[in-house]
C-alpha cells in the first residue's frame, strides 16, 4: 500500500486529482447522508465510499477496465479522511442541508469531467463518452439514495443527471475541437455545478411524465 500511494503521487495527473477530489466530495455527502439516518460509522463510511466509487465502478465495468479504486488505495483514503471531515466538523456539516447539496454538486460535476475523459481516452465513440460521463457523475448517489431509502435523486424532478449531460456534451465536443485539456476540465465541471445549482435556486425541472389514474 504505501508503494501504491508513492506510485500514485508519482505519477500523478490532474484528472487524478480531480478524480480524488470529487471522492472526496461524494464521500461526504454519503456520509452527511447517513448520519441523517442515524447510521453507525461503519455504515457511516460503507455509504460514503458507494457514494463516491458507485458510478465510476459502473462506468469501468461497462468499458471493460479494472475499476479505479481497485488499482489504488488512495480511493479508500479519501473516503476515510471524507468521514474524519464529517466526524470533526459533524455539528456544521451534518445539521446544514446546504453542505450536503454543495459537495454533492462538486462530485457531480468532478466525476462527469472524470468519466467522459476516461471513456473517449479509451477510443469510444463521442456518444458513448456522453453516456459514461452522466453515469459516472450520477450513479453513485443513486445507490446512495436506495441504500438509505431515499426515491434517488435521479428520478425526481430536479435537474441532476441532465446537468450531467450537458457537461459531458460540452467536454466532449471540446475534445473534438482540440481545446485545451485543463481548460475543458475545468469549464465542464463548472457547468455542471452552476446548473446544478441555478436548477435547485430557481427551481429548474424537466416535465413531468404523468400516467392516468386508476378508477379502481
Amino acid at each position: 500500500m504505501y508503494f501504491d500511494l508513492i506510485d500514485f503521487f508519482r505519477n500523478i495527473k490532474l484528472v487524478d486529482i480531480i478524480e480524488f477530489l470529487g471522492t472526496f466530495a461524494f464521500a461526504i455527502s454519503g456520509v452527511r447522508m447517513a448520519s441523517t439516518k442515524n447510521f453507525d460509522w461503519f455504515g457511516a463510511f460503507t455509504i460514503g465510499f458507494i457514494t463516491a466509487i458507485g458510478g465510476g465502478t459502473i462506468r469501468d465495468l461497462f468499458i471493460g477496465v479494472t475499476p479505479f479504486w481497485m488499482a489504488n488505495p488512495i480511493y479508500l483514503w479519501a473516503t476515510l479522511l471524507a468521514f474524519l471531515f464529517v466526524l470533526l466538523f459533524r455539528s456544521k456539516v451534518v445539521r446544514l442541508k446546504y453542505t450536503f447539496f454543495l459537495f454533492d454538486s462538486i462530485g457531480l460535476g468532478l466525476f462527469v469531467v472524470v468519466g467522459t475523459e476516461k471513456t473517449l481516452s479509451l477510443g469510444f465513440a463521442p456518444w458513448a463518452a456522453v453516456i459514461m460521463g452522466t453515469i459516472t457523475g450520477s450513479f453513485g448517489g443513486m445507490l446512495r439514495d436506495v441504500l438509505i431509502n431515499e426515491i434517488p435523486l435521479i428520478f425526481r424532478k430536479e435537474i441532476y443527471a441532465f446537468a450531467c449531460v450537458i457537461g459531458a456534451i460540452f467536454f466532449t465536443i471540446g475534445h473534438i475541437l482540440g481545446m485545451n485539456l485543463a481548460m475543458n476540465e475545468l469549464i465542464t465541471a463548472t457547468i455542471v455545478i452552476v446548473i446544478r445549482i441555478l436548477a435547485v435556486k430557481f427551481h429548474w425541472h424537466l416535465p413531468i411524465l404523468k400516467g392516468e389514474k386508476s378508477n379502481e
